[in-house]
């Protein structure tokens, strides 16, 4: 069995956010960047998990991004992947091209398993899971909390609105991972060292339309600060609530 991670790098949750260029383009400097949660704690995770079940799998990573993303890369790596694949392109803003990217490198090496994070956490997208399989015309699965499979029939339970859905489905398939499918890990010793000498392919991007662009970004309005009511003016409270707060 063939499993391929798709990985992406995204600023650390405790990174000052701020933009440059007319609010066209993050600012990157002083950016610590780590793989994106949802692919590093569900999806990458869920696939290390399928290769010790069986040790014949291959668990492959893919990123699409420049060399700066390397030692991100390399992170995934020595969690359990064997070998890794980059398509070296800082065109990152539109899904669509993305996408096209990863579908290309997949078409040439025949994946059982296809497996993304449900989003990442700096555009919370998504839509590359669904872009993927569609390139691939291959069924897909969103939201994925728990996967199995026997043979070649993976059972797959997924968040559905008031409940949960447990689907089957023949592989090849494409899977988007949330919480529930894994718990995170962090690499050892033994897995930092080996990542170092482990295969990391650059190839460079196919030609492909970007549909999409950003015009800008704009941060939320800062917090205000908080208002401290005596429990006696309750009048006061109801007021606050109703005209500032308007939840009432």
């Amino acid at each position: 069995m063939k499993i391929l991670v798709c990985i992406s790098k995204t600023p650390d949750t405790t990174a000052k956010i701020a933009f440059k260029n007319g609010n066209t383009q993050f600012e990157e400097t002083g950016v610590q960047w780590i793989i994106n949660p949802y692919d590093e704690w569900y999806a990458l995770v869920r696939a290390i998990e399928l290769k010790e079940k069986d040790v014949s799998t291959i668990l492959h990573l893919l990123m699409v991004g420049g060399a700066d993303a390397d030692p991100i890369i390399r992170k995934g790596l020595a969690l359990g992947g064997d070998e890794a694949i980059r398509v070296n392109t800082t065109k990152l803003q539109d899904s669509f091209y993305v996408a096209s990217q990863i579908a290309e490198v997949a078409k040439a090496n025949s994946y059982d398993i296809i497996f993304t994070g449900k989003e990442t956490i700096d555009y919370n997208g998504s839509s590359i899971g669904a872009m993927v399989a569609e390139l691939l015309d291959m069924p897909y699965i969103s939201l994925a909390t728990k996967f199995e499979i026997q043979g070649n029939i993976a059972t797959v339970t997924r968040e559905i609105e008031g409940g949960e859905e447990v689907n089957e489905v023949s592989v090849p398939v494409v899977v988007s991972c949330q919480k529930g499918m894994a718990e995170a890990r962090i690499p050892n010793m033994r897995g930092i060292m080996s990542a170092r000498t482990k295969p990391l392919k650059v190839v460079e991007p196919v030609e492909v339309p970007e549909l999409t662009g950003i015009r800008n970004f704009e941060l939320p309005p800062p917090k205000a600060g908080v208002k401290m009511i005596s429990p006696d003016n309750l009048g006061e409270l109801v007021r606050l609530l109703h005209e500032e707060a308007k939840v009432i």
